[in-house]
């Protein structure tokens, strides 16, 4: 696979020094691999860990025009940090994603593929519809949850995509510029609303089957309150001002 375009990866970071190395570099290989151009905005939340001490010494190995740190003061929240690291993008198409293994870069061809086959807005992964999709690692409490959150969307926000609470997506840059000036939510919930205004928006979208693993290190994102929340979304006016 040969592509013209930049690809920008922006990847959020809290307490995520064992995970980041092996990520960054599993990410660089696929690139690589594809002769894809990339970039990787590391947004950092001064992670205890010494999490962005790691990331400098990445930048050093992989150059400062593949690893880009864009460090917060705090823990600022996760849908902020995407709002940091695009300000930065210098990419046409951005890539979100976590950094603890839930999300493989082998999935990233696939999403690439979709968008230039369909010339779609945004592809999104999903681990509830196609050939090879899936959860491994959950336990029966996180995959209600998870289940019970994309049932109460399909029946009460019809978002038209099978994953909604998934992470793991590619957007057109313009497409996620206009997108973040209307979201309202913040953290987990920020990537929920994110796909509610681009459906209501008109812009495209793609589904891609990608097998979700939970995470190696740390804690998960999603929990009841975050439902709750995003409960929220239902009751807010999607105005888009894509087309």
């Amino acid at each position: 696979m040969v592509s013209k375009e930049k690809y920008t990866v922006i990847l959020p970071t809290y307490n995520e020094r064992r995970n980041l190395p092996i990520i960054v570099w599993l990410l660089n290989r696929t690139f690589t691999e594809h002769e894809l151009d990339y970039e990787i905005i590391i947004v950092d939340d001064a992670s205890p860990d010494g999490t962005l001490e790691v990331a400098k010494q990445l930048q050093k190995v992989y150059n400062p025009s593949h690893i880009v740190l864009k460090p917060r003061p705090g823990k600022l929240g996760l849908g902020t940090a995407y709002v940091h690291g695009l300000a930065h993008a210098t990419g046409s198409f951005v890539i979100i994603m976590d950094a603890d293994f839930s999300h493989h870069p082998s999935s990233i061809p696939s999403f690439i593929r979709i968008q230039k086959e369909t010339n779609c807005d945004i592809v999104t992964g999903t681990r509830y519809a196609g050939q090879g999709a899936g959860v491994h690692g959950w336990d029966l409490k996180r995959k209600l949850v998870s289940r019970g959150a994309n049932i109460f969307a399909d029946t009460v926000l019809r978002p038209g995509v099978s994953d909604l609470t998934g992470s793991f997506r590619l957007y057109r840059r313009e497409v996620l510029e206009q997108l973040v000036k209307e979201v309202a939510g913040k953290g987990f919930m920020f990537q929920m609303e994110l796909m509610v205004r681009a459906k209501a928006g008109g812009w495209k979208v793609e589904e891609c089957p990608i097998r979700f693993v939970d995470r190696v290190y740390g804690e998960s994102k999603l929990g009841g309150d975050e439902i709750v929340e995003y409960a929220k979304v239902g009751r807010r006016p999607c105005q888009s001002g894509s087309k």
